[in-house]
């Protein structure tokens, strides 16, 4: 496939279509920038295979997507249809999602035997042993699940949350809030009477580590944790 386009398709019942697209500027389509057709399409032309030239009757365009109108088609296959990547882009992509499930995996894990986080490098390196695709488009966190299963026979792994209860002097307070809510969800919460904060904060076991150290940097190590039962 030549680098100057790609192809977004769609198969409707038992008609396919495509379009002829800029592979960067359709990529980030696809990704949630906003962008106009005007700046995707390389034409405004619907093909039942782009490759060949050969394009769609405008009886199949109306059959399937009632209006023979290109960029409002345009805008459906790129909505619901499939973007071809070009492969420097797809390889790009799986290994950003690679990344995203093995910090998944590091943070939200831990080994049983030890009660500690796996580090980012083992988790890696026990990945690279096991077979197991990574969606460039799929969620993280949804193959990361699939990713724990296929890693416990050579890496003990479990998923556990634990609820911390943390107390900031008055000086450090508001300067903490937005840490603490980053590692988890504050399941309960109030200022004391000196001005202090009192929080309860659920969060997977392997940010415990973590939390300690971020929140030690920021009050200078005055805070007060307690992980509770």
């Amino acid at each position: 496939m030549a680098e100057k386009y790609t192809t977004a398709r769609i198969t409707i019942g038992e008609e396919h279509f495509e379009i002829m697209v800029k592979p960067q500027a359709a990529l980030d389509s696809k990704l949630g920038k906003p962008l106009g057709m005007s700046q995707i399409l390389i034409i405004d032309t619907i093909f039942t295979d782009a490759s060949k030239g050969m394009k769609a009757s405008e009886e199949s365009l109306m059959k399937a997507f009632k209006t023979t109108n290109p960029i409002q088609i345009a805008e459906i296959i790129m909505k619901r249809g499939e973007l071809q990547l070009t492969t420097d882009q797809r390889r790009q992509l799986v290994e950003d999602k690679r990344k995203q499930v093995i910090a998944f995996i590091s943070r939200h894990c831990i080994d049983p035997r030890t009660g500690l986080p796996h580090p980012p490098l083992r988790v890696e390196q026990a990945l690279s042993q096991i077979r197991i695709s990574i969606d460039p488009f799929k969620g993280a966190e949804e193959q990361a699940r699939e990713v724990i299963q296929a890693l416990r026979p050579i890496l003990p792994l479990k998923i556990e949350q634990i609820r911390v209860a943390v107390k900031i002097p008055p000086e450090f307070a508001s300067k903490s809030y937005g840490a603490v809510k980053d590692f988890g969800t504050i399941t309960h919460e109030e200022w004391q009477a000196d001005g202090s904060w009192v929080a309860v904060v659920e969060m997977p076991a392997g940010l415990h580590t973590p939390f300690l150290e971020k929140l030690g940097k920021i009050s200078q190590g005055t805070m007060q944790t307690k992980i509770l039962k």
